[in-house]
């Protein structure tokens, strides 16, 4: 079999986790694509994939191969397109990943108006709190928010966004509205595990305050219906809290304390060009998420 082939076989059968689903998506028997992998193993002397009679999973070998596969299908497929005159139509999968919110509200809509605008686009959208690596994980693309770590990426910042400290009216009208940092100690806290340490929260200056959360919670979304619901102060970036301080559901404290920005970049792996699908991507996103981070600004400094 083709050496090719049977690299790309391997990335199949990897991607859908059974030999059944990747026969099925290459129209070919499971004899064959298992005997693909079986002689890709037997080239490499390496296992590449472990096999039980419920599940398959890639080996610490194969995800490193998987990588550099992936990569090379990717050149492979831009080059033939290329060599067909093709090279400037956007076409094939994209793979993105946005933070969970903010993907949700702002990413998603972008993307779906693409998709329109390219029909022969397709989009893996995986939204995500956590940090993931563009290149192992096969990405085309991320939207982070935060201090980047991968220096080796190419990054596009497209705004920022603070962290700020909210309750709501009710709250306020029965504890009291927080003039200080320190006045914090005195007041029930809703903790959100996913932007802050749960015991201290740091402001302007390095200047921190030491929190006992009376609540802590996993995501923004359930740290704000809390802070709605009344039940104390929480901190949270400020796209997450727009709406409800667009509607005075909530209401922003310690403005004059806050600490400094954090930045929105749209990031993707550095090397060589950016194909056609994602060139058309980065054209149509950055300006719009640029204009959206500018109103969520605006509407958060009200």
């Amino acid at each position: 079999m083709d050496r090719i082939d049977s690299v790309a076989v391997f990335a199949e059968v990897a991607e859908r986790g059974s030999f059944s689903g990747a026969a099925k998506h290459l129209n070919r028997s499971a004899a064959a694509v298992t005997r693909a992998v079986a002689e890709l193993e037997a080239r490499l002397g390496v296992r590449l994939l472990n096999r039980t009679t419920r599940a398959v999973s890639v080996t610490e070998a194969g995800q490193r191969f998987l990588v550099g596969a992936r990569r090379v299908l990717a050149d492979l497929a831009e080059i033939e397109q290329g060599a067909a005159g093709q090279g400037q139509a956007p076409r094939g999968e994209l793979r993105i990943t946005a933070p969970i919110v903010f993907g949700r509200r702002h990413v998603l809509p972008l993307v779906t108006d693409f998709l329109g605008q390219y029909p022969e686009v397709s989009v893996r959208l995986a939204l995500l709190d956590r940090p993931v690596d563009l290149v192992d994980d096969g990405l085309d693309a991320a939207i982070r928010i935060g201090t980047l770590a991968d220096t080796s990426a190419i990054a596009v910042r497209v705004g920022e966004m603070r962290r700020i400290a909210v309750a709501s009216p009710g709250y306020l009208e029965r504890r009291g509205r927080p003039k200080s940092v320190a006045d914090l100690a005195g007041h029930d806290v809703i903790a959100f595990a996913g932007i802050d340490r749960v015991e201290r929260w740091r402001f302007a200056g390095g200047v921190e305050a030491r929190i006992k959360p009376r609540l802590v919670v996993n995501t923004a979304e359930a740290a704000i219906d809390a802070a709605v619901a009344g039940f104390g102060i929480t901190r949270v970036l400020s796209y997450q809290a727009a709406d409800a301080l667009s509607d005075q559901r909530l209401v922003r404290l310690l403005r004059e304390h806050e600490a400094g920005a954090t930045p929105v970049h749209v990031v993707y792996p550095e090397g060589r060009h950016p194909p056609p699908k994602l060139r058309a991507f980065l054209d149509a996103i950055v300006p719009r998420l640029r204009q959206r981070c500018s109103a969520i600004a605006r509407s958060v400094d009200k």
